[in-house]
């Protein structure tokens, strides 16, 4: 997919909203990614305790404004969930990637538009960064920590799927059984129990906090 997305970079974004999709209560489907890269200058710490110390994330600036986001955009009809999250990536940002893991999903309302919204989050490691993308006129893109980004990016719900991404990258791998099978119940289990922690703690911040060094 990759590669047909690529091919993407030299075309207009798309627009207009005759193939928005919408789910049953009239929420606008968007769908994004946090792009990240591992800093060459630290590879060799990959062993380090801290598993986030070279992770650099990538953030964007608004068409219209200095304020500083992850990409995401509309989910169309014409497209599936991955296909459209790569998309938006490439036509925001200017990087194609690996797509991830799926953060989670939120529901919002925009500001500018006084409608609810639903949007979808993945994970992307990044393998190429373009020189020439759809929107270069009209955004920036700067790589920070992911400390730096929780505090620049505007958006909460982007801010939260920042948290969700330093748990996955932290978080050890999934352990085997002996017949190769996951053990997904226990990882569901930690994940509710993690979730249920967070709550308790009302500041889902320190998440970040305790994976990056100040």
């Amino acid at each position: 997919m990759s590669m047909e997305i690529k091919e993407l970079a030299s075309s207009p974004p798309r627009s207009g909203r005759d193939l928005q999709r919408y789910n049953n209560k009239g929420f606008r489907l968007v769908v994004g990614c946090i792009p990240y890269r591992r800093n060459s200058a630290n590879l060799s710490l990959q062993s380090h305790a801290n598993p986030l110390e070279d992770i650099e994330v990538l953030l964007i600036s608004s068409q219209k404004s200095p304020t500083l986001m992850f990409p995401k955009g509309g989910w169309e009809l014409d497209e599936d969930i991955q296909f459209a999250a790569s998309r938006e990536t490439l036509e925001e940002s200017g990087v194609v990637g690996k797509l991830e893991v799926k953060l989670g999903e939120w529901t919002f309302k925009s500001k500018s538009q006084d409608k609810f919204h639903k949007g979808s989050m993945f994970s992307m490691l990044v393998t190429e960064e373009l020189d020439d993308w759809p929107e270069k006129n009209v955004r920036r893109r700067v790589w920070m920590n992911v400390k730096e980004a929780r505090e620049a990016c505007v958006h909460w719900w982007m801010r939260e799927a920042l948290e969700e991404f330093v748990y996955e990258m932290a978080r050890p791998p999934i352990e085997l059984d002996k017949v190769g099978k996951c053990c997904r119940n226990e990882e569901v289990k930690c994940r509710q129990s993690r979730s249920l922690k967070l709550r308790d703690d009302g500041d889902r911040s320190l998440l970040i906090d305790n994976f990056v060094a100040s």
